[in-house]
């Protein structure tokens, strides 16, 4: 569930699509999507494992260790996009404002949060044409822990 008031428009993100946009300003460190639903998670192997789940590994979202959700109805929170810049800092399903934010922001975190521990996005970042590979479980829970720390004070 996004909190803050939102809008759903054309990303600035070349080659992105739709994105989620702020209506409100936010402080550093305020939650921007709360989880709200988990019917069911998967590892990684069941979601490769099914060929049904498989076609669906692009709406994949790494949750925690080696559990994933699959999200094929598409929810506003699958419109935040990448950016090794983000405005927000994904956290165990928490986006939290990466910096102070101002309306008509756009929302965006680090996909290699979100991926398998060495996947590959099948697109590039767009602002530095580097390849987007998921952090293994570890390196994500400390990066992302050291961050909020930082963030709150």
């Amino acid at each position: 569930m996004i909190l803050p008031r939102y809008r759903i428009g054309p990303s600035t993100i070349p080659g992105a699509g739709k994105g989620v946009f702020l209506e409100q300003g936010l402080p550093q460190g305020r939650i921007i999507v709360a989880p709200d639903r988990i019917d069911q998670t998967w590892s990684f192997t069941e979601i490769l494992s099914d060929p049904e789940r498989a076609k669906l590994l692009y709406t994949s979202v790494r949750w925690f260790e080696d559990r994933y959700t699959l999200s094929p109805d598409w929810p506003d929170e699958c419109f935040v996009n990448h950016s090794f810049e983000p405005t927000g800092l994904w956290l165990l399903g928490f986006i939290f404002a990466a910096r102070v934010l101002g309306a008509g922001e756009e929302v965006t975190v680090d996909y290699r949060h979100l991926l398998a521990p060495g996947q590959e996005e099948e697109f590039r970042d767009a602002h530095t044409g580097q390849p987007i590979v998921g952090h293994a479980w570890d390196e994500s829970l400390r990066l992302g822990l050291d961050a909020l720390r930082k963030l709150i004070g």
